[in-house]
């Protein structure tokens, strides 16, 4: 059996593939910030499921289940995209500094063009105080790929040097509640129980 993911997320896919999950990727094109913008004062976990199911929505005339997920961050109220530019990525960073991050995750299943399941997860994680030099040095080594990474990290890598203190599973801050997701793709028959 296999699901198409509606992500061309690279740890969202290495999640799958680590985890036993066939899956076909095909990018949902979809307009994010236009979904965003519609849904502006609402709580950013209700964005972040919002986001998801889109995604999955937007993948038509697909007779398999199709997963959609989707990750924003939080820090003090104020809602962070991914960096548009390195400078705009030291920006960030420096906001971040000495802060506590929210970082909501979230994934929905579509099937025959309707929502199946969806589910929303939050990590908290307690960014240290950086210096600039630090933020130079990173983002020397860790640009551009940060650039697709909303929280301008890969925890999987140098990111990991931000924080002082995770609280929350490490899928979420990978980028999608992956437990949830393996046991909703077992209820629907699509991995063995």
């Amino acid at each position: 059996m296999s699901i198409v993911l509606a992500s061309k997320s690279a740890s969202r896919q290495a999640m799958l593939r680590d985890a036993g999950v066939a899956f076909e990727a095909r990018p949902a094109n979809l307009d994010e910030r236009a979904i965003e913008a519609r849904l502006e004062s609402a709580e950013p976990a209700e964005i972040a499921l919002a986001l998801a199911e889109a995604k999955a929505l937007a993948i038509k005339n697909e007779k398999r289940p199709v997963l959609g997920s989707d990750s924003l961050v939080v820090v003090d109220g104020r809602r962070f995209d991914k960096p548009r530019s390195r400078t705009e990525a030291a920006e960030h960073l420096r906001f971040f500094s000495d802060r506590t991050m929210e970082l909501h995750a979230a994934a929905a299943i579509a099937h025959g063009g309707e929502t199946a399941w969806r589910h929303g997860d939050v990590a908290r994680l307690q960014v240290r105080e950086l210096s600039g030099d630090f933020i130079a040095a990173y983002l020397d080594a860790e640009w551009p790929e940060v650039s697709y990474c909303v929280g301008v990290f890969r925890i999987e890598a140098r990111g990991i040097q931000l924080f002082e203190r995770i609280e929350g599973s490490h899928f979420t801050v990978l980028g999608m509640p992956l437990l949830a997701v393996l046991g909703a793709l077992r209820d629907f028959g699509e991995l063995p129980r």
